[in-house]
């Protein structure tokens, strides 16, 4: 399916506010909510699930670990980009960028713990292995930061199910150092 990459001024008149919105707190309108513009309705849950995720109280390294795990796991180019390129402005070292990248569990114990729960979360459609719960539990997580993840993973999900849907959406020139294959 070919997408359109919408800008604030070809977008439908229901998108255009959403993406204005978009546009005035990240400075640009990424490749995948302008393409997400097409359907009003789809960009208004992508928004909202965005600004959903971004007020939470799960650490950002943590939530960009999540979000990096479930596009390795569903095989979203464009996730894996935005999540590794966050993490990379996080501070996360490269050695471990690139390991969740090649589908190992990170080092640090709670992102460990996070990786594998959101993994689990997706591929199992939410059947998660109560040793991977016991894990985040152990890894020092309760029940409100593994719903975020959660979250956050229903939210890699979209933009990994409207990225494979339309054949790869275009990566924005941040995100093109690190396109992933």
């Amino acid at each position: 399916m070919e997408l359109t990459v919408h800008t604030p001024e070809t977008a439908p008149a229901g998108s255009k506010p959403i993406l204005e919105g978009i546009s005035a707190d990240l400075g640009l309108v990424p490749n995948l909510a302008g393409a997400a513009a097409t359907s009003p309705t789809l960009l208004s849950a992508f928004d909202g699930l965005r600004r959903a995720v971004g007020s939470g109280r799960l650490d950002p390294v943590l939530r960009e670990t999540a979000g990096l795990a479930v596009g390795v796991a569903v095989d979203n180019r464009y996730g894996v980009a935005f999540h590794s390129t966050v993490l990379g402005q996080l501070g996360v070292a490269e050695d471990e960028i690139n390991c969740m990248r090649d589908g190992r569990a990170p080092s640090d114990p709670r992102q460990a713990a996070v990786y594998a729960l959101a993994q689990a979360v997706v591929v199992g459609r939410g059947k998660v292995e109560d040793e991977v719960l016991e894990a985040a539990e152990r890894a020092g997580l309760d029940t409100e930061e593994v719903l975020e993840v959660v979250t956050e993973c229903t939210f890699a999900g979209l933009v990994g199910t409207l990225d494979n849907l339309a054949g790869r959406v275009e990566l924005d020139e941040f995100l093109a150092p690190r396109a992933w294959s």
